[in-house]
């Protein structure tokens, strides 16, 4: 590391050369590191490009994820949420007992039975959970996709943001196949309720039951809104929205 002693100031990177600001002022360093080619190629290196292997893997199987929840996923996440769920991913592919290492994946890992304990209850928004939002008893009839919850009053039973005034329901049931990249997502009717004083019961159900196989996996999402003039605003860009894998079956 040498000090860089001029009028002009530079930082990035020049040749083999790296310049850069520290607290001692303006530095300059050989650039280092291992080459891409010794990484892929030295047998000292299997460790390493073992890791780098998994760790794709279970980045693919969070973004397959991420895809299939298509447009339910843009209305509740948080900035962390990608990496919170490649790290689930991670627990679960380290679940697989049958391939070798650097080919242990999320598929493999999912037929383990305390893999689903992992990633059930996953909230993709950790700014509004379903557990601090929501309290009520929520039931999931497996086969039909059904959710129902039991009768609740909104104004006691659910913490709302200020301004709202209606909130929405919808569940979804996918199928994904990790090893193949397939899925299949059907969603319930979006269904709006005033939050009024009063019991709802709601029972959201599917349009249709998806066909493909895979891993069965069981959603719930939550808006929030205020109403003006007849028309309904999303609260803060959906800051407030819940997303919950309720259930893997």
């Amino acid at each position: 590391m040498a000090k860089l002693k001029s009028l002009i100031k530079l930082e990035g990177t020049m040749e083999d050369l790296t310049f850069y600001k520290g607290s001692e002022g303006y530095l300059v360093r050989t650039k280092g590191g291992v080459s891409k080619n010794r990484i892929m190629n030295d047998p000292a290196f299997a460790r390493t490009r073992e890791n780098g292997n998994e760790f794709g893997s279970i980045a693919s199987s969070g973004k397959l994820l991420r895809n299939a929840l298509g447009p339910m996923i843009f209305k509740a996440k948080d900035s962390k949420m990608t990496s919170r769920l490649v790290k689930v991913m991670g627990q679960i592919k380290n679940l697989d007992s049958v391939s070798a290492r650097g080919l242990r994946n999320v598929a493999e890992g999912l037929t383990n039975p305390t893999a689903t304990t992992l990633l059930e209850g996953f909230d993709f928004n950790a700014r509004a959970t379903l557990g601090s939002v929501l309290n009520s008893i929520i039931t999931v009839d497996t086969g039909t996709g059904a959710v129902s919850i039991a009768g609740y009053n909104p104004l006691e039973q659910m913490r709302s943001p200020d301004g709202a005034t209606h909130f929405s329901l919808q569940v979804g049931f996918l199928q994904v196949d990790f090893a193949t990249g397939a899925y299949e997502l059907t969603q319930s009717t979006e269904t709006v309720y005033p939050l009024t004083n009063g019991i709802i019961s709601p029972v959201l159900t599917p349009t249709s039951t998806p066909t493909i196989g895979g891993t069965n996996m069981h959603f719930i999402l939550i808006e929030f809104f205020q109403e003006v003039n007849g028309t309904q605003y999303m609260l803060n860009n959906g800051a407030f929205n819940v997303l919950n894998l309720l259930k893997i079956s």
